[in-house]
């Protein structure tokens, strides 16, 4: 009988030594919810010593989200089913949330009976952390982007935000200039202000005059009150002119006087008004071509261009289209009240292939569109409209799914190269790849490589043979 008493101490022992070296938290509670064991790391996370839980209602201690209404442990004592991994968070002795991960378990005697519960937690904070860091570089404002090109941008634009001075967003038709804008005037000072836009290629000369800067009543037949302009309606805020490059030389000089006295006067007005506005002007025209044309005035371009931001085209940012796929397909299944799950791998690599011309917001069409004829389930290539497929005469015949998918990832491969000047580094880069799952699959594929490729300076011969 002594020797089963000595064996089971000693078990006893060794189980607390156990529960005291591991770094996640422990406790225990019996059948009235007070709390019957507490480890060294329970402390640790909690801030709570270990004489200040004891005999405690575990929810007094935790202060969890869980414990009112979805509590892990009350579960699993309920159905006997333990729980394992679960999120959650805490609150500690400071009164800071802690997030934890928890598992549960059910304790028994040795006649297998019920005599409390077992919770263990680990505290993620520093994950939870790490997570927000990584969010926090494919992420700035509304503009989400992995593309070395966009995260050089996602540096300086808190700076840009932060200063006075005028900003000239350059970039194709499609590429996101306005978010950029509006992402600019989000981080600014002038945030809590108005962000007002205007697209100065969609109105004529006379109407946008009167559009930006306002009339007064009698100032031509019809004008019977007096009607603020953008320049007063984004007072305190930001004027964003979208197309400037669109505006007549006649209105340029006008628009450069406001630039340069920071005050406007509406039409039929004889008063000046102070312009307390932050100007970002966009295009996707050059407009330093543009003033070689004599269609562009030399001193209002470097008014506008005090900070230049350059909007790379999708076409160079390849390596985003599964980042942005996920978030329009988030977007549509709120708007559209569907239930898509995401998209295909053969339709993704499709989308890989195609140049873009239209960019982002030929992106996000294509995917509302999928949207009309997909409205659950995943997006197939028969929901992609035929120039991304290209189901054309031209298409080669397959004899299997394998096949098709390899003509796609060929043709994605080549393309990528093609654009990089057949560096293959920066080819794996834009098609979201590592360099050696490329190399494996120009190997596996039968790519032929040129004599030079981006980064050679003498000529070579890359032959890889058909497998």
């Amino acid at each position: 009988m002594s020797k089963k008493i000595h064996a089971t101490t000693a078990a006893t022992t060794t189980t607390d030594a156990i529960l005291e070296s591991i770094s996640d938290g422990v406790f225990t509670v019996d059948p009235d919810w007070r709390i019957t064991s507490f480890n060294r790391a329970a402390e640790e996370i909690t801030g709570i010593p270990r004489q200040d839980a004891l005999g405690r209602l575990c929810s007094d201690v935790f202060r969890s989200n869980m414990c009112e209404t979805d509590c892990a442990l009350r579960k699993t004592l309920k159905n006997g089913r333990p729980i394992i991994g679960r999120s959650g968070y805490i609150i500690d002795e400071g009164g800071n949330r802690i997030p934890i991960s928890l598992s549960t378990a059910v304790l028994r005697d040795h006649n297998g009976t019920v005599v409390g519960g077992a919770e263990t937690f680990r505290d993620l904070s520093e994950v939870e952390t790490l997570r927000h860091e990584l969010e926090g570089k494919i992420h700035l404002g509304d503009m989400t982007s992995r593309s070395p090109l966009m995260q050089r941008l996602f540096e300086v634009i808190p700076a840009i935000a932060a200063s006075p001075s005028t900003v000239l967003i350059q970039g194709e038709t499609g590429t996101g200039k306005e978010l950029m804008a509006r992402t600019i005037h989000s981080l600014s000072k002038r945030s809590k202000g108005p962000f007002v836009a205007i697209n100065c290629g969609a109105l004529p000369d006379t109407l946008l005059e009167s559009e930006l800067f306002g009339y007064k009543a009698g100032a031509f037949t019809g004008a019977t009150k007096d009607k603020p302009g953008r320049f007063d309606l984004a007072k305190g805020g930001t004027l964003f002119l979208d197309e400037i490059g669109e505006i007549s030389p006649a209105l340029q000089v006008r628009l450069l006087r406001v630039l340069q006295e920071r005050c406007f006067e509406p039409l039929g007005g004889v008063t000046a008004v102070p312009a307390d506005v932050r100007i970002i002007v966009a295009t996707n025209r050059e407009l330093s071509e543009m003033i070689k044309t004599g269609s562009f005035r030399e001193d209002l371009y470097y008014r506008v261009n005090v900070v230049r931001v350059d909007l790379p085209p999708l076409r160079r940012r390849k390596e985003d289209i599964p980042l942005l796929v996920d978030q329009f397909i988030a977007k549509f299944n709120r708007l559209h009240h569907a239930t898509v799950q995401g998209i295909a791998a053969d339709s993704l690599s499709l989308l890989m292939a195609h140049d873009w011309p239209g960019n982002v917001r030929e992106l996000e069409n294509i995917i509302e569109r999928a949207f009309v004829l997909c409205p659950d389930g995943i997006i197939a290539p028969h929901h992609l409209p035929d120039e991304i497929t290209h189901r054309t005469d031209r298409t080669p015949d397959v004899s299997s799914l394998q096949d098709a998918r390899d003509h796609l990832e060929a043709e994605a491969i080549r393309k990528a190269l093609e654009l990089n000047n057949h560096n293959r580094l920066a080819a794996a880069r834009q098609l979201g790849m590592h360099k050696t799952t490329l190399f494996r699959k120009i190997k596996q594929l039968g790519i032929i490589l040129p004599l030079k490729d981006g980064r050679s300076k003498q000529p070579r011969r890359v032959s890889i043979p058909q497998p």
